[in-house]
Order: structure tokens, then C-alpha cells, then sequence
């Protein structure tokens, strides 16, 4: 398209040849003629000058620049806009595969995709437009919303509700039995986990993630969120909309997280407590007890951020604060 199309679609505005066609996005090393870059931080901008990108998607225009600009607030949300209408394949619904097994009472809506060799179980509702992909698992009594995707290889286990717009990766497990035991007499007896999941419009799920349901009730992950590659998620926990969970974490049972809460990678957090909205955890984070809103933590167990970095700048001293302790103990010794 004309760059002066998508400065309609960003709305942003054009320094240079409105005219000129955009055909791809690209990096800035890789980007050739006929392809919009970025521009995200000006530690790039040499990288960019060198660039034989035909136009750059920034927040100011820089001097020096001879390629066309398309100028924007965010360019980071422009940038994906344009990998969305410019990279994003048209979709073909592909049917209902004969290889695929689909079991009674199953309702489908309109434009449905699934492929072959996926099991969709009895009592099943899906919705417009959805793309289930091959050896999915369905289990029974199980809802998808219009226009969601799940990837190869996903497991939905029976009572499981997943809304619209919904996209699950590959590998990812919905509805595990959740990890509740009770000791009796030396042995460990399992404590049936009968509740299901509800995951809420636009989540993205990613590769390899385990969402147990909840013993009774329901586990719930709230609307906006996206959960990154290898998330373990315990039985009822209740995460609120547009979080963010990075990789490696892990949530302990019943949980409670706000809305706009950010988990950075490999947090751990224990059983049973709350995360007040807008609240951030920083990465390899123990969470042991409550964090109220808005605050930012870090460490293991987790402290206010900022008292957290103190610390560490002391920790580095420790092998220094030592050596002069016992240069004193020697010279309090020959006194």
C-alpha cells in the first residue's frame, strides 16, 4: 500500500513522498526498498541512517534521515499495525477435515477450520470462524468463542469455557487437574479437582502453558491477558484483565491477581496470596505475601523494589565489608 494509506490506518502523519509503496516490514538491518522499519529508540538511529529501508515509522523526525517518514505517538503500536495489515495472511476457512473426529451434540458456527487428526468430544460449542489445528483435544462440555485459534497439539480437558479472540499455542494444557492432596495415614489422597477454567476474550495462551482447573468453581484468567510460553497457572487462582505473565512463572493455588499486573520471568508466587492491581513483580521474584496495588517488587523473598536495589548494592560489598571487620577484630585482639 501508499505509505499515505497506512499513515490513515496508524494515524500518523507522512514526512516525505506519501506516495511512495510500501510492500513489507522488515528490522533495520534487513529492511530493503519497498520496506517500513523502526525506529523505537535513538541508540539506533546510526543503524537507521544506514538503512536502505524505503520509509521509518518514528516519534520524531531526525535529522539526517533520507528516507520517508511516517510519524506516530506510539511506534511501537504502528509497527505492529503495519506487520498486521502488510504481513498477515488472508483468512480461508479450510472445513471440517474427514480425518478429524468429532463427537455428538457438537455445535459449530460459520467458517469453522479444523484439521486433521483433531478429537473434539461430545456437548461441544464453537463458535464463527474458530481454527483448531491438528491433535487438538477437545474435551466434553467444552465452549470457544468466534474467532479464536489453537495451535497444534493443545489439550482442553471437559468444563473448560474459552472466549472470543482467543489464541492458544502449541502445547498448552487447559483444565489439568489441579495439585491437591491431603495426608492421611501416609499416604497422600488425592482431592478430586471437579471446578473448570473460564478464560476471557482476547488472551493469548502461550506455547506449552498448564492451566489447572480449580477444585470447585472455576480457575479464571481475565480478559486482555497474555500468558508467555511455559506458565504453570494452580487450581483457582483468579487473574484479572490485561496482565502481563512471562515466562517460567508459576502461580500457586488461589491466587489473587489484579487487573494490569506484571509478572516478570520465573516469578514464583506462593499459595493464597493477593496482587493488588497494577502491581509489578520483577524477574526470578519469590513472592511470599500479599503486594498491594500499583507497588513494584523484587528479590526472593520479594521487597519493595527500591529497597531491593539497595540491597543488592550492598551485597556486592559484603566480601569487602568482611576483610575490614576482621582487619579490626586483629587490631582489637592486639590491643
Amino acid at each position: 500500500m501508499k505509505l499515505r494509506e497506512l499513515a490513515d490506518i496508524t494515524g500518523g502523519r507522512v514526512s516525505g513522498d506519501p506516495e511512495i509503496e510500501i510492500t513489507g516490514v522488515s528490522g533495520i538491518n534487513e529492511a530493503g526498498e519497498g520496506d517500513i522499519t523502526l525506529l523505537s529508540d535513538r541508540k539506533y538511529l546510526e543503524d537507521v541512517l544506514n538503512s536502505h529501508a524505503s520509509a521509518v515509522i518514528v516519534r520524531e523526525e531526525p535529522e539526517g534521515l533520507r528516507a520517508s517518514m511516517l510519524v506516530v505517538d506510539n511506534p511501537q503500536l504502528a509497527f505492529a499495525k503495519a506487520l498486521e495489515v502488510l504481513c498477515r495472511r488472508p483468512f480461508r476457512p479450510a472445513g471440517v477435515s474427514e480425518r478429524a473426529f468429532v463427537g455428538t451434540n457438537v455445535s459449530m458456527g460459520k467458517d469453522v477450520s479444523v484439521h486433521p487428526f483433531a478429537c473434539i468430544s461430545g456437548n461441544v460449542t464453537i463458535g464463527a470462524r474458530v481454527v483448531i489445528f491438528p491433535g487438538v483435544y477437545i474435551g466434553e462440555d467444552v465452549s470457544i468463542g468466534d474467532d479464536s485459534v489453537v495451535y497444534a497439539n493443545v489439550t482442553i480437558r471437559e468444563n473448560v469455557k474459552i472466549g472470543r479472540r482467543v489464541t492458544v499455542h502449541a502445547g498448552a494444557v487447559i483444565g489439568a487437574d489441579g495439585f491437591g492432596y491431603v495426608f492421611d495415614r501416609g499416604v497422600h489422597r488425592k482431592i478430586p479437582q471437579v471446578g473448570g477454567v473460564i478464560i476471557e476474550d482476547d488472551v493469548e495462551i502461550g506455547a506449552n502453558v498448564a492451566i489447572d482447573r480449580a477444585t470447585t468453581g472455576y480457575t479464571v484468567v481475565g480478559s486482555g491477558t497474555k500468558i508467555d510460553n511455559l506458565v504453570q497457572i494452580a487450581h483457582n487462582v483468579k487473574i484479572g484483565k490485561n496482565c502481563i505473565i512471562v515466562a517460567q512463572t508459576g502461580i500457586s493455588g488461589s491466587v489473587e491477581i489484579g487487573d494490569g499486573v506484571v509478572l516478570g520471568g520465573q516469578v514464583g508466587v506462593r499459595d493464597h496470596v493477593k496482587i493488588g492491581s497494577g502491581a509489578m513483580a520483577g524477574a526470578q521474584s519469590g513472592i511470599t505475601g500479599d503486594i498491594p496495588a500499583g507497588e513494584v517488587y523484587s528479590g526472593t523473598p520479594a521487597i519493595p523494589h527500591r529497597t531491593w536495589l539497595r540491597a543488592q548494592s550492598i551485597y556486592g560489598k559484603l566480601p569487602e565489608y568482611l576483610r575490614r571487620l576482621r582487619d579490626l577484630e586483629r587490631k582489637l585482639n592486639r590491643v
